[in-house]
């Protein structure tokens, strides 16, 4: 199965190829702020499952874990397409809304649930 992700003004796309290997919430600070809502929702999935086209930025900065997380984004609108965080080489993560896919798998991992929303159900523990 593939699936494209796109920016919000189509400029920057990433296509995976088959299921992702992870698929999770984090409700860190920085996933809140980047997202601008109450967590992130991203698949991850092995560099050789994933291709990109189009012109992209990226920022990176150091994790509440010590290690550094680099995103990809639209250098036109800002919308991030995909990330590689450090602790998880070879591996990149999309943010599972640029699918736009509404039948998306439902996640089945949680980071930082401890800073879960109060009004959120919480998931299963990262098991890493």
């Amino acid at each position: 199965m593939e699936r494209e992700a796109t920016c919000r003004c189509g400029a920057l796309k990433v296509v995976t190829r088959g299921e992702p290997v992870r698929n999770s919430v984090c409700d860190c600070g920085a996933c809140k702020r980047a997202t601008g809502s109450a967590f992130a929702w991203n698949a991850t999935f092995a560099a050789d499952q994933v291709s990109t086209s189009g012109p992209a930025s990226q920022f990176t900065r150091v994790a509440e874990s010590g290690n550094w997380a680099r995103t990809s984004f639209c250098p036109t609108c800002g919308t991030t397409v995909w990330y590689e965080i450090e602790l998880r080489p070879g591996m990149i993560s999309v943010p599972v809304g640029g699918f736009a896919d509404a039948a998306y798998p439902v996640p089945a991992v949680e980071v930082y649930g401890e800073l879960r929303c109060a009004w959120l159900p919480e998931l299963a523990p990262v098991q890493e």
